[in-house]
């Protein structure tokens, strides 16, 4: 067997898509997958130190090793309407935020909620950096003005009695009429092996989605204070056929992501191939 670390998030979304990669419940090719779980912002810095042979990352995250690591086609958290959201106790209106004043929680400076924060409001410079999880209670307790919040919490903010100011998914996606390309996995571009890879994480997608219950223990692992329907909805929002594979429509929204990036000098340039050509065996 040939050993490959793979690292990703604890997340729902992602303990869905590798548990048939990690548990082997579909033909691995005669690798044998060592999984790290870590917080993305986590996974960004490791990846800038080029620690894992696959990792998850933020697409923002990416710009700053993308001549280390290339995006696979498959394995991606990109669609509509799963955006970040800017989330406050009291009303804020976009015109404060814009004001330059405010103290904003953010899950991570290389995270693409910040860069999509960026572009929506380059004024807003007083920015707290804490793991994403921390971020509604920050809000709750005073300790920030406002917050960037990603992931489950978009379904239990409002329990809590916080309000939304933007949604920043929205806003990217009127801006560039594009899906929001949130978080990739990429390979080390030593390795020859990309198509294989990123054809067994696409199987691993594929069986998620035909036997999705047999992911539940997994994912219920690693999100053990999670509510079931909202692991579910987490699933739902961030997986799906970008999941599987980037196609044209995913390209051309991390194209769209990195020029509008470089444009506004938000990420430095990079002068080499973004993504893994698509696959002859998915031709």
């Amino acid at each position: 067997m040939k050993d490959i670390t793979i690292a990703y998030s604890p997340c729902p979304n992602d303990c869905f898509i590798f548990d048939a990669l990690i548990h082997k419940r579909i033909d691995t090719r005669g690798y044998n997958f060592i999984p790290v779980l870590a917080d993305v912002e986590t996974l960004n810095q490791a990846a800038f130190r080029g620690e894992y042979d696959v990792t998850k990352l933020s697409y923002h995250a990416f710009a700053y090793c993308c001549n280390e690591y290339i995006m696979l086609a498959s394995g991606s958290a990109l669609g509509n309407n799963c955006g970040p959201l800017l989330i406050s106790k009291r009303e804020i209106s976009q015109e404060e935020v814009r004001g330059g004043k405010l103290k904003i929680a953010i899950p991570g400076k290389y995270t693409t909620a910040n860069f999509l924060f960026s572009i929506a409001f380059p004024e807003a410079k007083d920015k707290r950096e804490m793991v994403f999880s921390q971020i509604e209670n920050a809000v709750l307790d005073g300790n920030v003005d406002a917050g960037l919040i990603i992931h489950e919490n978009r379904f239990t903010y409002e329990k809590k009695g916080l309000r939304k100011i933007i949604d920043l998914g929205e806003f990217w996606e009127s801006t560039t009429h594009q899906p929001i390309p949130l978080g990739g996995i990429a390979i080390k571009r030593i390795r020859e092996d990309s198509h294989v890879i990123s054809d067994l994480i696409a199987e691993s997608v594929r069986y998620a989605f035909a036997h999705p219950e047999d992911s539940m223990p997994y994912v219920r692992e690693h999100a053990a204070e999670m509510e079931t329907e909202v692991m579910k909805q987490h699933i739902n929002l961030y997986v799906n056929q970008y999941s599987f594979d980037l196609g044209e429509a995913g390209r051309n929204a991390v194209y769209k992501l990195f020029t509008m990036g470089q444009s506004l000098n938000i990420i430095p340039e990079c002068s080499k191939s973004l993504i893994v050509s698509p696959s002859l065996l998915n031709d």
